[in-house]
């Protein structure tokens, strides 16, 4: 088949979260499987700082909000990417530094909704071959309410590519006001509760889910959260009426098994697999990962249980229940922690002084380093991931890949890749991780107490590891699954 991709983000070109990766390893998985790909991305200013084999590709206009604006399409090289890659030059709407999303400031850039319309209306000229490329797209697959006026666009095309649209995350609606509505000169018939109105703004997201021929999530646990008013964000009328019609689908992310594999990681001095040198090589990663954090003494605390946390320090993530348990596991437990990532500035400061509290037993990297993140999953015994919400996860996924036990939140993807340990999933061999079933701090402590009672237990431990790492979770089967989508008829 011949595919469009269309995406904000996509690593290694630029990444603010787990999009860029599906965006990456999907489309490989995709060209692996003998489909031709076209991954379409803004030509962000960071993305054109990276890229140095570039041409042009084609040059037309198109209609902004009260101006014609000049596109160019650029095809670009990247070496870690399978699918051919066009990125969408407008630099009146791309050509400004840092983030896909927001100013210096952290404030959304005030045009967003012009500039993903706009890209979205370039995704659809491409798809129908009006760029001059010669190639017209059998299937358009957009993800995110960045690109959620592709679907709706295509429908006013005869002989249209077939649509499906993914949720990554049901937090980001994309919301404007009808004046953007009015200015990127859209149908008023879809003004409407069936169209893209919501509570007379417009929602982009919602134009995606309503109008794709197929509507996906990340996960199967997901999209049976989505139709539910905790998690639907006002959008469950929606939901539920395309999962009737049999169009809602949850299908799980997969994992890099290139970048997240221990036995090739170029990111750890010592490799490992389920078979080979694993208990040895976990133990020389865990002494090195403690000395780059600074303990004061790596060789004599390899016994001590070390757990790790990656990610953004938001709500979200559960930073709030790990800041509520810990102070009575550090009292009581024999335990180190380490936490890399960034967020919330009270929350980075609530870590701080809980590292000052608790000098070589909590370590704190406040931002986002891929070295370290690797490290954690190759030296930590056990990865942390309380998330009150996870469409699927990555971190968990890694963790399994590397014999890091997670201990995880019952919802969303992270249900459909750990198994939780109990007498009988101990027994038959299945169990790879541990779960708590209520966000509160008090399960999450219980749990984390579970796993610190049965790391004393070298046979049981070890068993977890290997049943956790012989676990595929590549981008190939994903990438299956989506296929039969694309190929299903409507």
């Amino acid at each position: 088949m011949k595919l469009v991709f269309a995406t904000s983000e996509a690593h290694p070109l630029i990444k603010t979260g787990g999009l860029a990766d599906v965006s990456g390893g999907l489309t490989s998985a995709l060209v692996e499987l003998g489909h031709q790909v076209k991954l379409v991305l803004p030509a962000y200013q960071a993305v054109l700082d990276k890229v140095n084999k570039v041409s042009v590709l084609s040059q037309f206009e198109l209609d902004g909000v009260g101006k014609r604006l000049k596109v160019r399409l650029l095809s670009a090289k990247v070496a870690e990417l399978k699918a051919n890659v066009i990125l969408v030059d407008i630099p009146e709407l791309f050509n400004r530094p840092g983030n896909p999303y927001m100013a210096a400031d952290a404030k959304d850039w005030w045009d967003n909704g012009e500039r993903f319309g706009v890209f979205s209306k370039a995704v659809v000229e491409i798809a129908m071959d009006r760029v001059g490329l010669n190639w017209k797209a059998d299937v358009v697959h957009a993800n995110d309410w960045q690109t959620g006026l592709i679907p709706a666009l295509l429908t006013l095309e005869k002989s249209k590519p077939r649509s499906l649209f993914t949720i990554h995350n049901m937090a980001y609606a994309g919301y404007f006001p009808k004046s953007l509505f009015e200015g990127l000169k859209l149908p008023w018939k879809w003004w409407t509760i069936e169209g893209m109105e919501f509570y007379d703004q417009m929602s982009m997201l919602k134009a995606g889910i309503q109008m794709a021929d197929w509507v996906t999530t990340v996960s199967p646990s997901y999209a049976k959260e989505i139709c539910y008013p905790e998690y639907a964000y006002g959008f469950e009328g929606v939901l539920n009426q395309r999962q009737k019609q049999g169009r809602l689908v949850g299908i799980i992310n997969g994992i890099d098994d290139q970048e997240w594999n221990p036995a090739t990681d170029r990111y750890i001095s010592y490799n490992y697999s389920a078979e080979k040198g694993r208990i040895a090589s976990k133990k020389r990663n865990k002494e090195l990962l403690l000395t780059l954090l600074g303990d004061s003494d790596p060789q004599a605390h390899l016994t001590i249980p070390l757990i790790g946390f990656v990610g953004r320090l938001v709500e979200q993530k559960g930073i709030d229940l790990i800041l509520q348990a810990l102070p009575d596991i550090l009292e009581t437990e024999s335990v180190q922690f380490v936490f890399v990532g960034s967020g919330s500035e009270y929350y980075e400061k609530q870590l701080m002084r809980l590292a000052g509290r608790y000098p070589g037993r909590v370590f704190v990297h406040i931002g986002y380093s891929e070295t370290l993140a690797h490290q954690v999953e190759a030296g930590a015994d056990m990865f942390l991931m309380p998330s009150r919400f996870e469409p699927c996860g990555l971190n968990q996924m890694y963790s399994l890949a590397y014999g890091t036990p997670p201990i995880v939140h019952h919802t969303g993807g992270l249900i459909d890749t750990v198994v939780n340990t109990t007498k009988q999933t101990l027994a038959d061999k299945t169990a790879t991780g541990f779960m708590f079933y209520d966000p509160n701090p008090h399960a999450l402590r219980a749990t984390i107490l579970q796993a610190l009672n049965l790391y004393k237990k070298p046979r049981s431990w070890q068993q977890i590891q290997k049943t956790g790492m012989q676990r595929a979770f590549s981008w190939k089967k994903s990438a299956q699954n989506y296929i039969k989508l694309y190929a299903k008829e409507i």
